[in-house]
């Protein structure tokens, strides 16, 4: 029953996206840049948090060291000049030491006016370590930090200095840029060479697996359409010989089809004529049967039905052609007599090929009997020919057939010598299963193709040196 072909799919019109890149190449470029950025971003808070930890516990440790030229001064008391340049050379703005609860203040500015921001290095957590740098950049200069941290060089609880942030910020900013020129320096170097791997092993490989469909689409029968076999055992070279072998398989398709197509048209050129010359054999059959010679009417029978039969080849031929076999009309069938019926039609005799039928003598198939005649004749000539090829003037069809449930399964022996591993890839494909220069190559794709319509199926069972078998599957009468 012919399907009605569904048309050309529409291709999905893609959502326009400005940034997104049209092509493969330029998708992965866009992608590695993208990717090579976040990763330096994601490192960049820890680092600028290192980086003020180290710079706070620098000055605290300058600190403690100038507080120890208090403990050494008479009374512990320094001049005010002294105490300057102590707090200037370790950058900070006051120092104070606890120690056994009591806190003192060992150096000391003049009194702030603004509060300043604690820092505690002994209690930094992970949010709030990373946080800490972007919360001086965010802060405008001026501002002051108090921070506290155990002592290193001396007894004592904690050392407790304030800073100014105008320093701390500014180093975190020249931080900053010496990051951000590194960043995009060896997101660079590193997505450029991410970019050029990538685009070697994937994205030229695509494209030429792309140029390839798209040539072999415009004209299949190009040689420059063939894709280049790389040789390579991942996915890329997979995809690369599956194409390959679709595009052979689909330019025999195409063969074959081009040669269904000539036949047809052949068939047609010479149906007309050839249905002329069968009616004039017709008519002549008529006159002989009226002679009244019982050799002649013996005969007769089998000259009307070849004739016959012919006229529907050529039809169902040039049907055959136009993929428009016509359905099949089953009814309940003898299956013995219709083998020994397409077992005369093959050339199958006692003097030469002989067909021994093992079949029970009241087996019925329910089949059309025109469709079952062109199926034995076509297997039974093929397995005579198989036998005579081999240089043999006699040998043996043997035909036997049994039931299992619904299903009949006709076998067919010969004793010739099996079929080449040619032959056997490409069976039951028109054109392609013939190993005789003047055969047509359509036998067997014919009749599997009326045992499907029936219901049933053909297939190879075996093939080797010692013979060939068939098993055709019909459903029982």
């Amino acid at each position: 029953m012919p399907v009605a072909e569904a048309g050309p799919q529409r291709p999905r019109r893609r959502r326009f996206i400005p940034w997104w890149p049209g092509g493969l190449s330029g998708r992965l470029l866009f992608l590695t840049v993208l990717f090579v950025v976040t990763a330096q971003l994601l490192i960049l808070a820890p680092s600028l948090a290192a980086f003020q930890e180290q710079w706070l516990n620098d000055r605290v440790r300058a600190a403690e060291l100038a507080s120890l030229a208090v403990d050494a001064a008479p009374a512990q008391i320094v001049t005010d000049e002294l105490a300057g340049t102590l707090l200037e050379g370790a950058g900070v703005v006051s120092v104070a030491v606890r120690d056994q609860g009591v806190r003192s203040l060992l150096l000391a500015a003049p009194r702030l006016q603004v509060r300043p921001r604690t820092i505690d290095l002994r209690r930094s957590s992970g949010l709030r370590r990373l946080a800490g740098p972007f919360e001086t950049l965010a802060r405008p200069d001026g501002g002051f930090l108090r921070v506290v941290d155990s002592p290193r060089f001396r007894e004592g609880d904690f050392v407790e200095i304030v800073v100014q942030e105008g320093p701390l910020r500014a180093g975190l900013l020249d931080y900053l840029l010496s990051i951000g020129a590194s960043t995009v320096f060896i997101g660079l170097i590193a997505g450029t060479l991410v970019y050029l791997t990538l685009n070697l092993v994937l994205v030229r490989p695509m494209q030429g697996i792309t140029g390839s469909m798209e040539r072999f689409r415009a004209d299949p029968d190009d040689p420059e359409a063939r894709v280049p076999l790389s040789g390579r055992g991942d996915e890329i070279g997979r995809a690369e010989a599956a194409l390959s072998r679709m595009q052979t398989d689909l330019r025999a398709a195409l063969h074959a089809r081009a040669r269904l197509a000539a036949l047809g048209e052949a068939v047609a050129k010479i149906n007309h004529d050839l249905r002329n010359m069968l009616t004039a054999a017709q008519i002549a059959s008529d006159r002989l049967s009226a002679s009244g010679d019982p050799a002649v009417a013996q005969a007769m029978p089998r000259l009307e039905r070849a004739l016959q039969r012919a006229v529907n080849l050529a039809q169902n031929t040039l049907a055959y052609g136009r993929s428009e076999e016509p359905p099949p009309q089953p009814r309940a069938l003898t299956l013995r007599p219709a083998l020994e019926a397409a077992g005369e039609d093959a050339g199958l005799s006692p003097e030469g090929v002989r067909l021994e039928v093992a079949a029970p003598e009241r087996l019925p198939v329910r089949v059309d009997p025109e469709h079952m005649h062109r199926i034995l004749v076509n297997l039974l000539r093929n397995s005579r020919e198989a036998v005579e090829a081999s240089g043999r003037s006699d040998g043996r069809v043997r035909a036997s057939a049994s039931r299992v449930g619904g299903v009949v399964t006709v076998r067919l022996v010969d004793d010739g010598p099996g079929l080449p591993p040619r032959a056997q890839a490409r069976l039951f494909q028109p054109f392609s299963a013939t190993t005789r220069q003047e055969g047509a190559g359509l036998g067997l794709a014919i009749s599997r193709e009326l045992a499907q319509a029936n219901g049933g199926d053909l297939q190879l069972a075996s093939t080797g040196p010692e013979g060939t078998t068939f098993e055709l599957k019909l459903p029982a009468g």
